[in-house]
Order: C-alpha cells, then sequence, then structure tokens
C-alpha cells in the first residue's frame, strides 16, 4: 500500500514538499541523480539505484544545522541531526537552490515551534 509520507512510495510529494535534484553533470549523479525533498515534517535524501533507491531522512525539529559550501559552480550540502544520526550530504546542487534548502528548513522549524 503507498506510503504518503514517503515519496518514493508511489505517490508523488505533497503540495508544500520541495524537491531539489542534483546536476547530472557531478561525481555520481550522472545516471541517478541526488534528490533532496523538504517538507514540514523532514528533510529527504533520496538516491535512486537501478533498483530501488536509499533514503535517508531527519524530522525537520531535530535538523541542527544546514552547511552550504559553495564551489565555481556547484554547492554541496550538509544537514546535521541533533539526534546524533549521521548528517545528509549533498553536492552537485544550484547555489540558489542550497539556499532554499536552508531557509525552508528554518522556515519550517519556526512553524512546527509556533504549534
Amino acid at each position: 500500500m503507498p506510503n504518503p509520507d514517503n515519496p518514493q512510495s508511489g505517490n508523488p510529494p505533497r503540495a508544500a514538499d520541495e524537491t531539489f535534484t542534483a546536476s547530472r553533470w557531478t561525481k555520481g549523479n550522472f545516471f541517478f541523480p541526488t534528490r533532496i525533498v523538504v517538507g514540514p515534517q523532514r528533510v529527504s535524501r533520496i538516491k535512486s539505484r537501478l533498483i530501488g533507491s536509499n533514503e535517508e531522512s531527519i524530522a525537520i525539529l531535530q535538523v541542527a544545522s544546514v552547511q552550504i559550501a559553495t564551489g565555481a559552480l556547484w554547492s554541496e550540502i550538509r544537514i546535521d541531526s541533533s539526534g546524533g544520526s549521521n548528517p545528509i550530504t549533498s553536492h552537485g546542487h544550484r547555489k540558489a537552490d542550497a539556499l532554499r534548502i536552508r531557509n525552508l528548513v528554518e522556515s519550517y522549524q519556526i512553524e512546527a515551534r509556533k504549534g
């Protein structure tokens, strides 16, 4: 049965979720580019494979920091968890996308703490 909280379960991401896809011209992203999905409940990194995919998620309120390292063309994003799990990392995103990811995480954290 499809799971509405899992963007890979056959359902498209919810309207509030935004998906950011890494450039195919960066290392490791040519055939299966990494996607970062940011929503009100969680941040997910989805890496497709020939068969299936790998997904890592951190709940919005568990995000401790978002680090952005910009290069000449592409940015690397590192999202650290306050829960002690491994950080979510992804490279090959445009600088504007990296900044949008950070801003979305911060705004969702503010909204979650209000409610």
